[in-house]
């Protein structure tokens, strides 16, 4: 399993997480589909939010990745301060 952790601090972040909230179905199909597809959870924290992708391998993440980028493209539009991006294999698995 591979995941990828997307933490999101600063401009765009509270308009990001709103049209996340508000647009769940299409958003859950787009990342949903992804080849490898495991699990997606979005969350906000006090300083920002956090996206958490996890999928069979890294070419899974990545598309996610992509993907989410392109829609986040199209459909926000104020600038989003880029997200820190945290990823790797998992070393455990329950």
């Amino acid at each position: 399993m591979h995941t990828t952790i997307r933490q999101y601090r600063g401009n765009g972040t509270e308009e990001l997480f709103d049209a996340l909230e508000q647009r769940e179905p299409e958003v859950r199909e787009l990342i949903s589909t992804v080849p490898g597809f495991v699990s997606y959870t979005a969350f906000r924290t006090g300083d920002g939010g956090t996206t958490v992708t996890v999928c069979q391998d890294k070419a899974g993440t990545d598309e996610s990745t992509r993907r989410a980028a392109a829609w986040v493209g199209d459909n926000i539009r104020v600038p989003i301060d880029a997200p820190s991006i945290t990823e790797g294999d998992a070393s455990l698995e329950f």
